[in-house]
């Protein structure tokens, strides 16, 4: 079950504040920046130096949280994916696919997103157990492009990666997306330090979530 309730808890969140950051300190204040605003899905890339270190510390401050869910992003191999599951990582994120790294998380009932493109790749992707795509990069396809894999492949559950913002949101939403995942926009203001507004942009995109949802329904 611990698989099936991550997986929940990423869908509930609806938003993955993807954290590319150029320190450990860094990417700690911009995940408490989202979080503060209401984001309730982490990704810590590990492009970010220090990423394990990131997700232990987020892990251990945010353990009473329930809804909060942090897990790794830009995972390569199966050797990155364990050192951030022995990290306390509740999710693995890919750029690609790898069968090593989807095995890894089926054992440790880890959710793995690994990143695909074509037909052909998520359909080796669903073979090896995976439950939700990341499409990536979601920029360049767009919201329409969900709508035509989920007709031959309607079972699929898809969370594009790149490419979302506010102005869009809805759309991805609409299109049948489970989550997307958000970063560049949102996190921007951390080049100049400015966290607070990293809170504001969380709200934001928050409040747009729960505007569609509220449609969609």
């Amino acid at each position: 079950m611990k698989r099936v309730q991550l997986l929940i808890k990423i869908a509930e969140a609806g938003i993955v504040a993807v954290i590319r950051a150029d320190s450990r300190e860094e990417a700690v204040e911009i995940s408490k920046a989202c979080i503060q605003g209401g984001i309730k899905g982490i990704e810590i890339t590990f492009t970010t130096p220090e990423a394990d270190k990131v997700i232990e510390e987020l892990s251990i401050q945010y353990k009473d949280d329930a809804n909060i869910v942090v897990g790794a992003g830009t995972v390569l191999d199966v050797v990155t994916a364990r050192m951030a599951l022995l990290s306390g990582s509740e999710f693995i994120v890919s750029p690609c696919f790898d069968a090593e790294t989807a095995k890894l998380c089926n054992l440790y009932q880890i959710p793995y997103m690994p990143g695909c493109m074509t037909i052909t790749e998520i359909k080796q992707a669903l073979e090896s157990g995976v439950d939700i795509i990341k499409l990536f990069p979601g920029s360049a396809f767009g919201p329409d492009y969900i709508k035509a894999i989920k007709a031959p492949l309607p079972q699929v559950n898809i969370m594009p990666t790149g490419g979302v913002s506010l102005d869009n949101l809805d759309q991805w939403l609409k299109s049948g997306c489970v989550a997307v995942g958000v970063g560049g926009q949102l996190i921007s203001p951390a080049k100049n330090g400015e966290y607070e507004k990293i809170t504001e942009n969380a709200r934001l995109y928050v409040q747009k979530l729960e505007e569609v949802r509220g449609e969609i329904v």
